[in-house]
Order: C-alpha cells, then structure tokens, then sequence
C-alpha cells in the first residue's frame, strides 16, 4: 500500500472519530483529499501548501484550515519545522468551516493546544478528549482573526511559467513592468493582460508578494540584518519593506522573526 492509501486510510479509517496526528506525513505526497477537514498548525518555519488553484505560505505559529474534500498537498524544506494536523468527521457549517483559511495561532488556541500536547490517535464521540477537540474547533471561528494573505496564484501556460520563474531569481534589482515586457518581447498591455487573465492579479502585486515571501525565508534561514533582508529583496528603503511585509502579513519583520524562531 503507497503512503497516501495509508494517509487517507488512517484519516478515513473511523469516519466519525476525530484524529490527531503529530508526525510529518505529507512533505512529499502528491495531491490528495479526504473526508474529514483538517486543522493543520504550523510551528518553527514555513510550510508550503498547494491547491489546484493557488500556493499558501504558512508561517510558524499559523494554521490552515482546510475543508473536507479540498485538494491539496504539503510542502517544506526545514528540519525544525513541527507540524500538528487535526482532521474532524462532519459537515461544514458556516462560512468559516467552507472556506480554506490560514489564520495567526491566539493565545487562546496555543493554550487549549500546549494542554492536550500529548494527544495522538482516534478520539471518539463521548469521550471528553472529543468533546475538547469539538470546543477547540469551535473557536477557531470565534476569535474573528484577520486571514493571512499571501496567496500566489499558479498558471499552466508556459511563457507566464518562465516570466514568474526569472522573476523569483531577479528580485534584487528593479523590475517594472515596462522593462520586463520589453525583455520578453511583449508589450506592457499584453503583460498586464497576461497576469489579469492567467493569474487574476497584477504584475505589481505579484512581485510584492514574491519579495516577501524571500524575505520570510532569508528571516527564518540567514542572519542577515532587516536593512541588509531589505536591499536583498529589492528594498532601498527599510520603511517601506517593513510596511509591505506588515500589509501582507499583519506582522512586522521583527515580529516574524521572533515567532518563527520560537
């Protein structure tokens, strides 16, 4: 039996039973779904989540609710990175539970998390392990916390694919739309219509978040001071990375760096 099958088995395996796993599973699956919807928290770096439609960067002391039957894959290329999955049998009610969301960890939800820290395995309806998980999903909703936002949007046309893909190793000089349309020989109004219609946002927008996204990795994996993260990524000016970051993140670089090196 591949490693899936046994994933998705030992998800579905007891369909009205919450499960707790604490082991890193799904780092090299391919693309894969259940029935029950997932909580996965992240702790100590940065975890790649792919959908058919868009990547999810979720940073340490985040989590990513994910929908039963939603498509996707788990990616990360860090040891130190924990991972606590927590799939829950039902159907979806409300807006919250439909959605694919990544959210801050509260204090609140660490608490209820550092409390049943030595959980792994099935629980079941009536016991009070299940009604625990029950209340902890619960929360999640309540607690009205801002989304966190970087999302980059994936294309399957190939010239967009090899723009997007030199873009990631360029970030360190000045990239307009004018000079990058006349490099590929287009002209701007094709580029922007090829960003709108493939990847339904802005060329601006995309390498924005492209640069944070390098800025999160050089925080959690260099030692490079926030001035020299910022000339790095492209940045002349601390104030503005450290407003971008904050824009996209809800977090100041500071602030990423002291939790993702928790």
């Amino acid at each position: 039996m591949s490693i899936l099958k046994q994933l998705i088995n030992s998800v579905d395996q007891h369909p009205a039973s919450i499960l707790v796993v604490r082991q890193q599973t799904e780092q090299r699956l391919p693309s894969h779904q259940h029935d029950k919807a997932q909580l996965l928290l992240v702790f100590g770096g940065i975890a790649y989540l792919q959908t058919d439609e868009k990547d999810f960067y979720i940073p340490s002391n985040h989590y990513i609710w994910i929908p039963k039957n939603y498509p996707h894959n788990l990616m990360f290329n860090t040891q130190d990175l924990y991972i606590i999955n927590i799939y829950f049998p039902g159907k979806n009610s409300g807006e919250f539970y439909n959605e694919l969301g990544i959210y801050p960890v509260s204090k609140l939800l660490s608490e209820m998390l550092s409390f049943s820290e030595k959980w792994h395995g099935d629980y079941f309806k009536g016991s009070w392990e299940f009604d625990f998980l029950t209340t902890l999903r619960n929360v999640l909703s309540k607690e009205n916390l801002k989304k966190f936002s970087i999302q980059l949007p994936t294309t399957d046309d190939q010239r967009l694919q090899d723009i997007v893909g030199q873009l990631r190793t360029r970030l360190n000089e000045e990239l307009t739309l004018e000079g990058v349309a006349k490099q590929w020989g287009m002209s701007v109004r094709s580029l922007t219509r090829l960003f709108q219609t493939k990847l339904h946002i802005t060329f601006i927008q995309y390498v924005k978040m492209l640069r944070i996204i390098r800025a999160m990795e050089l925080i959690k994996d260099s030692d490079l001071t926030m001035t020299e993260i910022a000339y790095e990524i492209g940045y002349s000016n601390i104030s503005a990375f450290s407003n971008n970051f904050h824009q996209l993140t809800n977090m100041r670089p500071t602030e990423f760096k002291t939790m993702s090196r928790v």
